[in-house]
Protein backbone atom coordinates (compact mmCIF):
# COMPACT_ATOMS: atom_id res chain seq x y z
CA UNK A 1 0.00 0.00 0.00
CA UNK A 2 1.21 3.69 -1.03
CA UNK A 3 0.70 5.80 2.13
CA UNK A 4 1.06 9.54 2.10
CA UNK A 5 0.82 11.03 5.63
CA UNK A 6 0.59 14.72 6.02
CA UNK A 7 2.21 16.40 8.85
CA UNK A 8 4.66 14.97 10.98
CA UNK A 9 3.63 15.51 14.57
CA UNK A 10 3.30 11.99 17.26
CA UNK A 11 0.59 10.90 15.52
CA UNK A 12 1.41 10.57 11.76
CA UNK A 13 5.37 9.02 12.99
CA UNK A 14 3.95 6.55 14.96
CA UNK A 15 1.74 5.36 12.57
CA UNK A 16 3.98 5.41 10.02
CA UNK A 17 6.20 3.21 12.11
CA UNK A 18 3.56 0.37 13.19
CA UNK A 19 2.34 0.26 9.45
CA UNK A 20 5.98 -0.55 7.95
CA UNK A 21 6.40 -2.42 11.05
CA UNK A 22 3.10 -4.41 9.65
CA UNK A 23 4.38 -4.82 6.23
CA UNK A 24 7.79 -3.73 5.38
CA UNK A 25 6.33 -3.75 1.68
CA UNK A 26 4.52 -0.53 2.34
CA UNK A 27 5.18 2.83 0.50
CA UNK A 28 5.11 5.17 3.24
CA UNK A 29 6.26 9.07 3.29
CA UNK A 30 5.54 11.80 5.70
CA UNK A 31 5.65 15.32 4.40
CA UNK A 32 6.54 18.36 7.32
CA UNK A 33 5.62 21.33 6.53
CA UNK A 34 8.04 22.99 8.98
CA UNK A 35 12.24 22.42 9.28
CA UNK A 36 13.58 19.22 10.37
CA UNK A 37 14.19 19.75 13.84
CA UNK A 38 11.74 22.65 15.14
CA UNK A 39 8.41 22.26 16.63
CA UNK A 40 6.13 24.47 18.89
CA UNK A 41 5.67 23.51 22.68
CA UNK A 42 8.02 22.64 25.61
CA UNK A 43 7.05 18.88 26.95
CA UNK A 44 4.77 17.03 26.95
CA UNK A 45 2.60 14.33 29.71
CA UNK A 46 1.59 10.86 29.59
CA UNK A 47 0.74 8.15 32.11
CA UNK A 48 1.91 4.18 32.39
CA UNK A 49 -1.33 2.73 30.46
CA UNK A 50 0.04 4.88 27.28
CA UNK A 51 3.36 3.33 27.50
CA UNK A 52 2.36 -0.29 27.72
CA UNK A 53 0.22 -0.07 24.65
CA UNK A 54 4.02 1.44 23.20
CA UNK A 55 5.86 -0.88 24.38
CA UNK A 56 3.10 -3.84 23.49
CA UNK A 57 3.70 -2.85 19.57
CA UNK A 58 6.33 -1.00 19.04
CA UNK A 59 9.56 -2.31 22.26
CA UNK A 60 11.96 -0.29 20.54
CA UNK A 61 10.61 3.75 20.41
CA UNK A 62 8.91 2.50 24.14
CA UNK A 63 12.10 1.89 25.36
CA UNK A 64 13.48 4.73 23.63
CA UNK A 65 10.70 7.31 25.11
CA UNK A 66 10.65 5.75 28.50
CA UNK A 67 14.63 6.51 28.12
CA UNK A 68 14.24 10.35 28.06
CA UNK A 69 11.58 10.96 29.69
CA UNK A 70 11.40 12.68 33.70
CA UNK A 71 8.38 10.72 35.86
CA UNK A 72 6.48 11.82 38.75
CA UNK A 73 4.07 10.42 41.42
CA UNK A 74 2.98 13.22 43.39
CA UNK A 75 0.82 16.32 42.97
CA UNK A 76 1.47 19.75 44.76
CA UNK A 77 -0.43 22.24 45.07
CA UNK A 78 0.03 25.77 46.05
CA UNK A 79 -2.64 28.68 46.63
CA UNK A 80 -1.76 31.03 48.20
CA UNK A 81 0.40 31.12 50.89
CA UNK A 82 -0.37 27.24 51.46
CA UNK A 83 0.85 23.78 50.21
CA UNK A 84 -0.15 20.50 49.92
CA UNK A 85 1.31 17.48 48.32
CA UNK A 86 -0.58 14.22 47.61
CA UNK A 87 0.81 10.79 46.39
CA UNK A 88 -0.64 9.88 42.48
CA UNK A 89 -0.30 8.20 40.12
CA UNK A 90 3.02 7.77 37.93
CA UNK A 91 3.34 10.31 35.18
CA UNK A 92 5.89 11.14 32.43
CA UNK A 93 7.26 14.20 31.02
CA UNK A 94 9.25 14.58 27.78
CA UNK A 95 9.88 17.48 25.41
CA UNK A 96 7.74 17.60 22.69
CA UNK A 97 11.06 18.02 20.05
CA UNK A 98 12.79 15.06 21.71
CA UNK A 99 9.93 13.16 21.35
CA UNK A 100 9.41 14.02 17.77
CA UNK A 101 13.26 12.94 17.55
CA UNK A 102 13.08 9.71 18.46
CA UNK A 103 9.92 8.85 16.53
CA UNK A 104 11.66 10.32 12.99
CA UNK A 105 14.77 8.19 14.00
CA UNK A 106 12.49 5.01 14.30
CA UNK A 107 10.77 5.67 11.12
CA UNK A 108 13.70 6.26 9.45
CA UNK A 109 15.44 3.22 9.90
CA UNK A 110 12.24 1.35 9.10
CA UNK A 111 12.42 2.38 5.31
CA UNK A 112 9.48 5.74 6.23
CA UNK A 113 10.92 8.63 4.30
CA UNK A 114 10.54 11.65 5.86
CA UNK A 115 9.59 15.30 3.81
CA UNK A 116 10.83 18.66 5.78
CA UNK A 117 9.50 21.69 4.70
CA UNK A 118 6.95 20.36 2.62
CA UNK A 119 3.45 21.60 2.50
CA UNK A 120 1.01 19.17 0.81
CA UNK A 121 -2.41 21.61 0.24
CA UNK A 122 -4.23 19.10 -1.63
CA UNK A 123 -4.50 15.04 -1.19
CA UNK A 124 -1.77 13.73 -4.04
CA UNK A 125 -2.65 11.55 -6.33
CA UNK A 126 -1.75 7.75 -6.77
CA UNK A 127 -2.15 7.16 -3.15
CA UNK A 128 -4.09 4.43 -1.90
CA UNK A 129 -4.39 6.07 1.79
CA UNK A 130 -4.03 9.96 2.89
CA UNK A 131 -3.52 10.95 6.26
CA UNK A 132 -4.40 14.64 7.28
CA UNK A 133 -2.11 14.38 10.41
CA UNK A 134 -1.93 18.14 9.85
CA UNK A 135 -3.18 19.49 13.17
CA UNK A 136 -6.34 21.55 14.39
CA UNK A 137 -6.15 23.52 11.30
CA UNK A 138 -6.11 20.72 8.52
CA UNK A 139 -5.59 22.27 5.29
CA UNK A 140 -6.70 18.78 3.89
CA UNK A 141 -9.54 18.65 6.23
CA UNK A 142 -10.53 22.18 5.14
CA UNK A 143 -10.86 21.15 1.61
CA UNK A 144 -14.05 18.92 2.59
CA UNK A 145 -15.43 20.56 5.08
CA UNK A 146 -19.51 19.73 4.37
CA UNK A 147 -18.35 16.65 4.60
CA UNK A 148 -16.18 16.17 7.77
CA UNK A 149 -18.36 19.05 9.62
CA UNK A 150 -15.82 20.07 11.41
CA UNK A 151 -17.38 22.05 14.76
CA UNK A 152 -15.17 24.37 17.42
CA UNK A 153 -15.71 25.29 20.82
CA UNK A 154 -14.14 28.25 22.39
CA UNK A 155 -13.23 28.41 26.03
CA UNK A 156 -13.90 31.26 28.47
CA UNK A 157 -10.57 31.30 29.65
CA UNK A 158 -6.63 32.36 28.65
CA UNK A 159 -4.25 30.27 28.85
CA UNK A 160 -0.25 30.51 27.54
CA UNK A 161 2.31 27.81 26.72
CA UNK A 162 5.56 29.13 28.27
CA UNK A 163 8.41 26.80 29.45
CA UNK A 164 11.13 27.76 32.81
CA UNK A 165 14.11 26.58 33.67
CA UNK A 166 12.66 25.44 37.20
CA UNK A 167 12.77 21.90 37.47
CA UNK A 168 9.52 20.64 39.10
CA UNK A 169 9.22 17.55 41.16
CA UNK A 170 6.33 16.64 41.00
CA UNK A 171 3.14 17.75 39.13
CA UNK A 172 2.51 21.33 40.46
CA UNK A 173 -0.22 23.50 40.26
CA UNK A 174 -0.08 26.97 41.78
CA UNK A 175 -2.93 29.77 42.22
CA UNK A 176 -2.01 32.98 43.16
CA UNK A 177 -5.04 35.82 44.25
CA UNK A 178 -4.74 39.53 42.62
CA UNK A 179 -6.83 42.49 42.81
CA UNK A 180 -8.37 41.55 39.87
CA UNK A 181 -9.02 37.87 40.98
CA UNK A 182 -7.02 34.53 40.18
CA UNK A 183 -4.39 32.89 38.31
CA UNK A 184 -2.64 29.91 38.18
CA UNK A 185 -0.34 27.67 36.38
CA UNK A 186 0.48 24.17 35.44
CA UNK A 187 3.90 23.04 36.19
CA UNK A 188 5.82 19.86 35.30
CA UNK A 189 9.11 18.23 34.68
CA UNK A 190 10.13 17.01 31.08
CA UNK A 191 14.01 17.13 31.19
CA UNK A 192 17.22 17.67 33.82
CA UNK A 193 16.78 21.29 32.94
CA UNK A 194 13.36 22.21 32.12
CA UNK A 195 9.63 22.33 33.16
CA UNK A 196 6.15 23.42 31.03
CA UNK A 197 4.29 25.94 32.60
CA UNK A 198 0.56 26.59 31.37
CA UNK A 199 -0.24 29.53 33.04
CA UNK A 200 -4.66 30.09 32.65
CA UNK A 201 -6.80 32.75 33.93
CA UNK A 202 -10.38 34.49 33.84
CA UNK A 203 -11.13 37.27 30.98
CA UNK A 204 -11.51 39.95 34.23
CA UNK A 205 -7.97 38.90 35.12
CA UNK A 206 -6.90 38.91 31.83
CA UNK A 207 -7.67 42.31 31.24
CA UNK A 208 -7.39 43.79 34.37
CA UNK A 209 -3.67 42.62 34.80
CA UNK A 210 -3.33 44.13 31.67
CA UNK A 211 -2.36 41.31 29.89
CA UNK A 212 -4.20 42.43 27.11
CA UNK A 213 -1.97 45.34 26.34
CA UNK A 214 1.55 44.00 27.46
CA UNK A 215 4.24 42.96 25.31
CA UNK A 216 5.90 39.03 25.35
CA UNK A 217 8.65 40.47 27.74
CA UNK A 218 6.10 42.92 29.77
CA UNK A 219 3.80 39.72 30.44
CA UNK A 220 6.44 37.21 31.32
CA UNK A 221 7.86 39.60 34.27
CA UNK A 222 4.52 40.30 35.57
CA UNK A 223 4.10 36.40 35.52
CA UNK A 224 7.31 35.63 37.38
CA UNK A 225 6.45 37.92 40.03
CA UNK A 226 3.42 37.08 40.48
CA UNK A 227 4.74 33.14 40.15
CA UNK A 228 7.97 34.19 42.27
CA UNK A 229 7.41 32.12 45.22
CA UNK A 230 7.15 28.44 42.79
CA UNK A 231 9.71 29.59 40.62
CA UNK A 232 12.80 30.22 43.09
CA UNK A 233 14.11 32.77 40.85
CA UNK A 234 14.33 31.06 37.46
CA UNK A 235 12.71 32.79 34.43
CA UNK A 236 9.63 31.85 32.58
CA UNK A 237 10.59 31.44 28.87
CA UNK A 238 8.58 32.11 25.68
CA UNK A 239 9.24 30.29 22.61
CA UNK A 240 8.15 32.26 18.70
CA UNK A 241 6.06 35.08 20.07
CA UNK A 242 4.16 32.66 22.49
CA UNK A 243 0.76 34.41 22.96
CA UNK A 244 -2.33 33.95 24.77
CA UNK A 245 -5.18 31.77 23.72
CA UNK A 246 -8.50 30.38 24.04
CA UNK A 247 -8.65 26.52 24.16
CA UNK A 248 -10.66 25.62 20.96
CA UNK A 249 -12.34 22.16 21.34
CA UNK A 250 -12.36 20.41 17.55
CA UNK A 251 -14.98 17.76 17.36
CA UNK A 252 -16.19 16.47 12.95
CA UNK A 253 -19.01 15.00 11.97
CA UNK A 254 -16.70 12.13 10.38
CA UNK A 255 -13.52 11.40 10.39
CA UNK A 256 -12.81 9.72 6.93
CA UNK A 257 -13.74 11.19 3.10
CA UNK A 258 -12.48 8.58 0.44
CA UNK A 259 -8.98 7.98 0.77
CA UNK A 260 -8.46 10.56 3.16
CA UNK A 261 -8.87 9.90 6.78
CA UNK A 262 -7.98 12.42 9.89
CA UNK A 263 -5.97 11.47 12.55
CA UNK A 264 -4.85 13.39 16.20
CA UNK A 265 -5.82 17.11 16.42
CA UNK A 266 -7.19 16.70 12.84
CA UNK A 267 -10.17 14.98 14.10
CA UNK A 268 -10.13 15.92 17.69
CA UNK A 269 -8.92 18.15 20.80
CA UNK A 270 -9.01 17.80 24.20
CA UNK A 271 -8.79 20.89 26.55
CA UNK A 272 -4.79 20.75 27.65
CA UNK A 273 -5.99 20.46 32.05
CA UNK A 274 -6.37 17.11 30.99
CA UNK A 275 -2.83 16.20 29.82
CA UNK A 276 -4.03 13.90 27.21
CA UNK A 277 -3.36 15.36 23.95
CA UNK A 278 -0.70 13.47 22.82
CA UNK A 279 -1.84 10.29 24.57
CA UNK A 280 -4.74 10.20 22.51
CA UNK A 281 -3.00 11.36 19.00
CA UNK A 282 -0.90 8.12 19.49
CA UNK A 283 -3.91 6.06 20.44
CA UNK A 284 -5.57 6.96 17.10
CA UNK A 285 -2.41 5.75 15.21
CA UNK A 286 -2.64 2.73 17.16
CA UNK A 287 -6.00 2.21 16.29
CA UNK A 288 -6.18 3.35 12.44
CA UNK A 289 -2.97 0.79 11.79
CA UNK A 290 -5.02 -2.21 13.88
CA UNK A 291 -8.02 -1.28 11.50
CA UNK A 292 -6.10 -1.16 8.49
CA UNK A 293 -4.56 -4.70 9.13
CA UNK A 294 -7.70 -6.85 10.52
CA UNK A 295 -9.67 -5.09 7.42
CA UNK A 296 -8.73 -6.05 3.60
CA UNK A 297 -11.27 -3.33 2.03
CA UNK A 298 -9.92 0.29 3.10
CA UNK A 299 -13.36 1.32 3.40
CA UNK A 300 -14.23 -1.30 6.08
CA UNK A 301 -10.81 -0.54 7.86
CA UNK A 302 -11.52 3.62 8.04
CA UNK A 303 -15.39 2.87 8.76
CA UNK A 304 -14.21 0.56 11.94
CA UNK A 305 -11.12 3.03 12.91
CA UNK A 306 -13.71 6.02 13.14
CA UNK A 307 -16.56 4.08 14.80
CA UNK A 308 -13.96 2.80 17.11
CA UNK A 309 -12.02 5.96 18.36
CA UNK A 310 -15.28 7.82 18.59
CA UNK A 311 -16.94 5.44 20.92
CA UNK A 312 -13.32 5.79 23.09
CA UNK A 313 -13.04 9.36 23.03
CA UNK A 314 -16.37 9.85 24.25
CA UNK A 315 -15.28 9.57 27.99
CA UNK A 316 -12.11 11.59 27.78
CA UNK A 317 -13.67 14.60 25.92
CA UNK A 318 -16.51 14.49 28.95
CA UNK A 319 -13.69 14.20 31.38
CA UNK A 320 -12.18 17.63 29.40
CA UNK A 321 -15.36 19.56 29.26
CA UNK A 322 -15.95 19.38 32.74
CA UNK A 323 -11.94 20.02 33.91
CA UNK A 324 -12.68 22.94 31.49
CA UNK A 325 -15.54 24.02 33.34
CA UNK A 326 -13.93 23.43 37.00
CA UNK A 327 -11.32 25.88 36.24
CA UNK A 328 -13.81 28.71 34.42
CA UNK A 329 -15.74 28.00 38.22
CA UNK A 330 -12.54 28.74 39.92
CA UNK A 331 -14.42 30.71 42.83
CA UNK A 332 -16.76 28.32 43.64
CA UNK A 333 -14.15 25.94 45.06
CA UNK A 334 -10.57 27.92 45.45
CA UNK A 335 -11.71 29.34 49.42
CA UNK A 336 -11.78 25.42 50.30
CA UNK A 337 -8.78 24.46 52.53
CA UNK A 338 -6.08 23.46 50.34
CA UNK A 339 -6.40 19.81 51.26
CA UNK A 340 -10.25 19.78 50.09
CA UNK A 341 -9.65 21.80 46.85
CA UNK A 342 -7.10 19.67 46.28
CA UNK A 343 -9.24 17.06 46.36
CA UNK A 344 -11.83 18.39 44.50
CA UNK A 345 -9.72 19.47 41.74
CA UNK A 346 -8.78 15.63 41.10
CA UNK A 347 -12.57 15.12 40.85
CA UNK A 348 -13.41 17.94 38.47
CA UNK A 349 -13.83 14.92 35.63
CA UNK A 350 -17.16 14.37 37.77
CA UNK A 351 -20.14 15.34 36.01
CA UNK A 352 -21.98 15.59 39.26
CA UNK A 353 -19.60 18.13 41.07
CA UNK A 354 -20.83 20.95 39.36
CA UNK A 355 -24.49 20.52 40.70
CA UNK A 356 -23.48 19.51 44.19
CA UNK A 357 -22.39 22.40 47.47
CA UNK A 358 -18.41 21.41 47.10
CA UNK A 359 -18.17 20.79 50.85
CA UNK A 360 -20.94 18.21 50.52
CA UNK A 361 -19.51 16.88 47.75
CA UNK A 362 -15.60 16.33 49.59
CA UNK A 363 -17.97 14.81 52.26
CA UNK A 364 -19.67 12.65 50.35
CA UNK A 365 -16.55 11.73 48.10
CA UNK A 366 -14.54 10.77 51.07
CA UNK A 367 -17.12 8.40 52.73
CA UNK A 368 -17.71 6.69 49.41
CA UNK A 369 -14.16 5.90 49.38
CA UNK A 370 -14.67 4.30 52.19
CA UNK A 371 -17.42 1.89 51.61
CA UNK A 372 -17.81 0.04 48.36
CA UNK A 373 -21.90 0.34 48.71
CA UNK A 374 -21.55 4.19 48.34
CA UNK A 375 -18.71 3.81 45.62
CA UNK A 376 -21.26 2.41 43.53
CA UNK A 377 -23.52 4.34 44.04
CA UNK A 378 -21.60 7.32 43.04
CA UNK A 379 -21.02 5.38 39.88
CA UNK A 380 -24.40 5.05 39.20
CA UNK A 381 -26.22 8.11 40.28
CA UNK A 382 -23.52 10.70 38.93
CA UNK A 383 -24.09 10.40 35.37
CA UNK A 384 -27.91 10.44 36.01
CA UNK A 385 -28.35 12.92 38.32
CA UNK A 386 -26.14 15.47 36.10
CA UNK A 387 -27.89 14.75 32.94
CA UNK A 388 -31.00 15.54 34.85
CA UNK A 389 -29.69 19.27 36.73
CA UNK A 390 -28.41 20.13 33.18
CA UNK A 391 -31.31 19.61 31.73
CA UNK A 392 -33.21 21.10 34.07
CA UNK A 393 -30.64 24.03 34.19
CA UNK A 394 -31.02 24.32 30.21
CA UNK A 395 -34.87 24.70 30.43
CA UNK A 396 -34.78 27.43 33.23
CA UNK A 397 -32.23 29.61 30.84
CA UNK A 398 -34.25 28.78 27.67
Amino acid sequence: MKVVCVGGGPAGLYLAILLKRQDPAHDITVHERSPRGSTYGWGVTYWRGLLDKLGEHDPVSARAIEEHSVRWNEGVAHVGELTTRHHGDEGFGIGRHRLLELLADRARALGVRLEYESEVPEPPAGADLVVAADGVHSALRGRHPEHFGPHVTTGRNHYIWLGTTKVFDAFTFAFTETRHGWIWAYGYGYDDGHSTCVVECSPETFTGLGLDRADEGEGLALLEKLFADVLDGHPLIGRDGAAWLNFRTLTNRSWHHGNLVLLGDAAHTTHYSVGAGTTLALEDALCLAGALRQHAALPDALAAYERRRKTELLSVQSAARYSAQWYENLPRYIQLPPHRMFALLGQRHSPLLPYVPPQLYYGLDKAAGQLEPLRRLKRWLGPRAARALHARSAARRN
